[in-house]
């Protein structure tokens, strides 16, 4: 089942809560469906079916105490599932993408 663009527009709307109208930090690409989440360039998680998932690197697990591991899909590396009410407060998926950045790879140029 595709990620609807209420869920999608709510999570990039959570994220950029604290920012200038009209300003964006997190973006979406749409792929297969699904939403590829990007910020200052560096992709850090997706929306799979309507789930929110970051990638494990350690910033995200130590903010996330016992957050569970879900494939985004069949064959994908294991991500790190934020609930729907982690997802409710914008200001801790601000200070979440700001502690994973530093520790993101740029996203390679195609």
């Amino acid at each position: 089942m595709p990620s609807s663009e209420k869920f999608r527009d709510n999570i990039v709307a959570q994220f950029n809560a604290e920012l200038p109208n009209g300003a964006f930090r997190v973006t979406t690409r749409k792929m297969m469906g699904e939403y590829i989440l990007y910020a200052d360039g560096k992709i850090f998680g997706g929306i799979y079916d309507d789930r929110l998932l970051v990638k494990p690197v350690p910033a995200a697990v130590s903010m996330l105490p016992g957050a569970k591991k879900q494939l985004p899909y069949e064959g994908a590396k294991p991500m790190l599932r934020v609930t729907n009410d982690q997802i409710e407060d914008s200001d801790l998926l601000v200070r979440l993408l700001d502690a994973m950045l530093p520790e993101l790879p740029t996203a390679k140029k195609k």
